[in-house]
């Protein structure tokens, strides 16, 4: 909500400097996210005239001027405007200035051999416009030596407040100004419409055609006439008004509806009379009815959404926007005022299925003053016959202008229990009373409170103790600590989620992966593709196209990341995310996970014993080692992982594996992304991805003490044996490893894999799997001959489960 100081000053008398009506209004709940004030981006520049514009002796485009600023020495500046000329009345700025147009600040200097101490500006210069082809021409009777900013009337500050749904009252500077007013800032000056006596009744009729349940949709509608009006512009305060808060002035009629929905709060709209047809009906919309709006766009309607119709159709979407087949122009000779009132929450719903977001929409979806709705019909009526003449009718109310009688009992101790002030009986009245609220008493410790019909947000006691505080002040609240319900040391807060989601992000941090935020909605085609797509997770409004449904997935928005920093050259990206996916709309569909792109030849780096190059590209290896040194963090031992070779459908199906935990719980998968997921995706890989469902993994065993165990530092180096096994094809490596590990628990402390091998000495449809052991003596350093009962004893586990037998 934008508004001029001097606006506000029409309905509030005030001594109050800016910078106090700012605190003021923040203090009292309507937040002040900024202030534009042109007087102190234009201080500094003067209004001047240039006595005398000569040829500059060296430059064939440049002027010498002797310009008067008013301070009775001519200063010497030289201009390259073609406009510069002897006589004229322009805009100086002295050394010193910051010229806003240009970004710097003015100092003196020579000009091909001429000094010059100072500039005369343009518009553009100046911030103000477009226009850099000449320097400003002043009216003949531009006071010489005052500020530019104040004859010019570009010195009234603009505030702009951050208003909160729940306030449709400060919608309007008039409601602005009444609470400054009740906070001790002044008094309210707005003056009572007078009612606007008519000449001859309308000839317009109107007629509301809807069912008793529909009734409320539209209670009362008010309607004049205004014959031979004169439309153009509107004076130049009005439209200087309307363009400081971002309005875009179009003529006198259309100017005066928008001047008083931001003063008054109360949206009004005008029909060119003779462009209706019939009796204006307010009605449902029937389906397949559409309307082309002021918009200029094509809106098609169905029969939850009400609209002021004529005999061909409908003229207006009621409470929101009119048609553009019976909106004012320049030829308008005849006008229709209309004031209506209509239900808050249709406008909303009828808003969103539009996707249109009007000034009108966003007071009448929170609730206008039911009680100014005639009053809004008769100021709009004096404010066009001022503007535009022209003679008007007598005014016609269609249905009845609701008087709600909402009245609180409010116990006068509610303040202290709610927020600990103890403030008198007598205070807290008045500031009711200040506010518009009418406070009668029940009892002397209990009082009868009547909602004024401008606030639709007071229901209850609570939010009469929010008035009482806000005009108080939040800051005499005194902080009070909670009482400690546990003495000692207090159990920690955060549930076991919350700690795997924050040591997840370490970790990964940790493995050399950058983390990102993506967004949490993705395309239809990206959501398919990785296992989504349902209804049940389209938006019903999405904010753009290609993020219209909720992602199944953190690998999209990671590897769309990944795929921009490539097209900027940045190909070797590491990413990771821990965040929610979606995989329906029930409560128990919504997971977290935690997943990493590699792409390029961002592999992990000091890998140890590898046989490949140095900037080979990524591959399943690497996001299978990420993916188990996260699982490893999170205490989930290595020996009960399962890897299943495989993974879902967006993963390459022979460069892909699935993390389980026994058949049936599946943690997540890794692996290469499939060609025709690139493809689609417009991405050139290669990519190494997984994606780990931290929801899935099991809580920790509850252990019999939270003490830690002994740390253990056995005194004997370890020793590593290597093991180069033939198996058929058909055996998985892992189960090639946990025989490996089951052979001697007690003296394999670590076993992995480091190369499987297919070729030349190797049979066809088999393959040899190198594995390096761990062996860590514990009382005594092991002789050869340990060695080799350890050694047998593998060769043997291993022959027996898997049927792969020592490579010689």
């Amino acid at each position: 909500m934008k508004f001029t100081l001097s606006w506000l000053k029409d309905h509030l008398d005030t001594a109050a400097s800016l910078d106090t009506i700012v605190d003021k209004l923040t203090q009292i709940g309507l937040e002040v996210e900024g202030v534009d004030d042109p007087s102190a981006q234009l201080s500094g520049f003067v209004i001047a005239r240039v006595i005398e514009a000569v040829q500059h002796p060296n430059a064939d485009r440049l002027r010498v001027c002797s310009v008067d600023t008013g301070s009775g020495t001519p200063v010497q500046v030289v201009c390259g405007a073609p406009n510069a000329r002897t006589g004229m009345l322009s805009v100086f700025s002295p050394p010193g200035t910051f010229i806003p147009g240009k970004g710097i600040t003015l100092g003196s200097g020579v000009i091909r051999g001429v000094e010059s101490n100072g500039m005369l500006c343009s518009g553009s210069e100046l911030g103000l416009s477009d226009d850099h082809d000449g320097i400003l021409d002043l009216a003949a009777d531009a006071p010489v030596g005052q500020p530019y900013a104040t004859w010019a009337k570009l010195d009234d500050p603009v505030i702009d407040i951050n208003l909160t749904p729940n306030r449709p009252d400060a919608a309007s500077i008039h409601g602005i100004a009444r609470d400054l007013a009740a906070a001790g800032l002044g008094t309210v000056t707005t003056a009572p419409v007078a009612p606007v006596e008519g000449a001859f009744p309308c000839p317009a009729t109107v007629s509301l055609d809807l069912s008793d349940v529909d009734a409320h949709l539209a209670p009362a509608f008010a309607l004049r006439l205004v014959r031979g009006v004169k439309n153009g512009p509107s004076p130049e305060w009005m439209q200087r008004r309307l363009r400081a808060i971002g309005l875009r002035p179009i003529s006198a009629l259309v100017d005066v509806t928008n001047y008083i929905t931001f003063d008054r709060g109360r949206p009004l709209h005008v029909f060119d009379a003779n462009k209706v047809q019939g009796t204006l009906r307010v009605r449902r919309a029937e389906a397949g009815e559409t309307i082309v709006g002021l918009d200029g766009k094509t809106h098609a309607l169905d029969a939850t959404m009400v609209v002021i119709a004529d005999d061909r159709g409908p003229e207006s979407i009621a409470g929101i926007m009119g048609g553009e087949a019976s909106g004012c122009d320049e030829h308008t000779t005849d006008v229709l005022i209309e004031s209506a009132l209509w239900d808050a929450g249709n406008i909303a719903q009828t808003g969103r299925k539009l996707g249109i977001n009007t000034d009108a929409r966003y007071r009448f979806e929170r609730g206008v003053d039911p009680a100014f709705c005639v009053s809004g019909a008769e100021w709009a009526t004096t404010l066009v016959m001022q503007l535009c003449g022209g003679t008007p009718s007598d005014l016609v109310l269609v249905g009845r202008v609701p008087d709600p009688d909402l009245r609180i009992d409010f116990p006068w101790s509610e303040v202290k229990r709610l927020t600990g002030l103890d403030l008198p009986q007598a205070a807290m009245r008045d500031s009711l009373e200040r506010l518009g609220f009418s406070v009668g008493y029940t009892s002397e410790t209990t009082a009868r409170v009547r909602v004024p019909t401008w606030r639709p947000d007071v229901a209850g006691k609570a939010d009469l103790v929010e008035e009482v505080l806000r005009l108080a002040g939040l800051d005499h609240v005194v902080p009070v600590p909670l009482p400690r319900l546990v003495a000692g040391v207090p159990k920690p807060v955060l549930t076991l989620l919350q700690r795997r989601t924050r040591l997840a992000k370490r970790t990964l941090a940790s493995c050399g992966l950058l983390e990102a935020v993506t967004w949490s909605f993705v395309s239809k085609q990206r959501a398919t593709l990785f296992g989504g797509g349902s209804a049940a997770l389209a938006l019903a409004n999405p904010i753009a196209a290609d993020l219209s449904d909720m992602r199944p997935s953190l690998l999209p928005g990671l590897i769309a990341a990944a795929q921009r920093n490539a097209d900027r050259g940045i190909g070797d990206v590491a990413l990771f995310e821990v965040g929610q996916i979606f995989l329906g709309d029930s409560e128990t569909d919504q997971r977290f996970a935690a997943a990493a792109v590699r792409r390029g030849t961002a592999k992990i780096g000091g890998a140890g014993r590898h046989w490949a190059a140095a900037n080979t590209p990524v591959d399943v290896y690497d996001a299978k080692a990420d993916a188990l040194a996260l699982l490893a963090s999170l205490a989930i031992p290595a020996a009960s992982i399962q890897v299943v070779p495989g993974g879902p459908a967006w993963l390459h199906p022979g460069r892909s594996g699935t993390l389980q935990l026994g058949p049936k719980t599946v943690i997540g998968s890794f692996g290469e992304l499939h060609p025709a997921v690139l493809e689609a995706m417009g991405c050139a890989g290669p990519f190494a991805v997984f994606e780990i469902v931290l929801d899935a993994l099991p809580p920790p065993k509850a252990k019999p003490t939270k003490a830690r165990g002994k740390l253990d530092l056995p005194d004997l180096m370890p020793v590593e044996r290597d093991f180069a096994f033939l198996a058929d094809e058909a055996v998985a490596a892992s189960d090639i490893l946990k025989a490996v590990q089951g052979a001697d628990r007690a003296s394999i402390v670590d076993a992995s894999v480091f190369d499987v091998y297919r070729s030349a000495g190797v049979p066809e449809g088999r393959k040899s799997v190198a594995i390096t052991v761990t062996l860590q003596p514990r009382d005594r350093t092991m002789t050869e001959q340990d060695l080799e009962v350890i050694s047998l004893k593998i060769e043997a586990d291993v022959l027996e489960k898997t049927g792969a037998s020592l490579r010689r």
